[in-house]
């Protein structure tokens, strides 16, 4: 059976699966989900994703679901590492097999989730659906500058967040980094130059080429 990715081109959680499954060079159909006009509601869809949110992975008899809420672990996450475990042997290798160096992916990867991720989300929320966090807004473009201070110290070291090597912990960023190079914020990749290069390589990478392209930002 053929895999199938459900989800819509302006979801962040979306394209990351997108770029994951075009990384490891997985054949599959994507099915788009309307969520503006509620089929994400229907009970077909429900079915697949009981939240009703998407995306949603199937691969034969596997159903993954995505929950696209920045404050808790998202299931485009583990769609992602789902990929990348059963597709081990196909395109980029996104998971590091070393255990000590694995450990360090896994905190780069937890570092995109937990403090990256949260403030981005706040800001593409107010920059697509209208300012709705209104004088907030800095506070969060505060603690998404903190992060990339971290960042850029980190890339000083490495080319990669986990390594020498382009992994899911930078697939992670993927959208979030496309979206704020599209705004004001591309200012703050300035004086970050470690940043600024890392930012301008995994962008560039054609797997994320191709979900640009699609995108609405």
């Amino acid at each position: 059976m053929a895999v199938k990715l459900y989800g819509s081109v302006d979801s962040d959680a979306t394209q990351r699966v997108q770029a994951c499954l075009h990384e490891k060079e997985v054949e599959f159909e994507f099915v788009t989900v309307n969520t503006a006009a509620g089929e994400n509601k229907t009970p077909g869809f429900l079915a697949r994703s009981p939240f009703g949110e998407v995306p949603v992975l199937e691969d034969g008899a596997v159903t993954l679901f995505g929950l696209n809420i920045s404050l808790f672990v998202t299931e485009s996450r583990a769609i992602t590492q789902y990929i990348a475990h059963k597709y081990d042997g196909n395109g980029t290798d996104l998971i590091m097999k070393d255990p000590v160096k694995l450990a360090v992916q896994t905190v780069w990867m937890d570092t995109e989730n937990q403090r990256f991720d949260p403030p981005f989300s706040k800001l593409i929320e107010a920059a697509t659906q209208g300012n709705r966090v209104g004088q907030d807004v800095r506070q969060y473009e505060k603690k998404l500058e903190s992060v990339l201070d971290v960042y850029e110290q980190r890339l000083k070291e490495s080319k990669y967040l986990a390594g020498d090597s382009f992994t899911l912990a930078d697939l992670h960023h993927l959208p979030g980094m496309h979206f704020l190079r599209s705004t004001k914020a591309k200012g703050w990749f300035q004086g970050r130059p470690h940043v600024r290069a890392w930012a301008a390589d995994i962008l560039s990478r054609p797997a994320w080429v191709k979900v640009a392209a699609m995108s609405p930002w």
